[in-house]
């Protein structure tokens, strides 16, 4: 569900998520809030159980990752980097994945593309 919203207590919203990616078949789920006048800034909270992973993928825009609870690896065809919590990550503009070395909530912002 897409909201837009002023104040959002992400600590909140991680363990929501964590606890809903603990119940899915695939190990994940997330919650995408929109900023910005122009609806040009995304923030996802994204939980991952341990051992799960989004695969391979290219992104839609500018992109950071600030991990909130947890360790993830990000990796490219050339390079992987590891985050833990506080930690904030460039994304690549690359294909890249994304994997939960243990159980993880991360923000993902992203800028959209014009």
């Amino acid at each position: 569900m897409d909201v837009i919203q002023d104040a959002v207590s992400l600590k909140t919203l991680g363990a929501e998520q964590l606890e809903a990616a603990e119940a899915a078949r695939a190990g994940r789920s997330a919650h995408t809030i929109y900023g910005g006048s122009e609806r040009t800034l995304r923030q996802t909270v994204l939980a991952l159980t341990a051992g799960n992973r989004l695969d391979d993928h290219k992104s839609p825009g500018e992109a950071t990752l600030l991990v909130l609870r947890g360790r993830v690896q990000i990796g490219t065809a050339t390079t992987t980097v590891e985050g833990s919590e506080g930690d904030y990550l460039v994304i690549p503009d690359e294909v890249h994945n994304l994997v939960a070395l243990e159980d993880s909530v991360v923000l993902l912002s992203v800028v959209a593309r014009r």
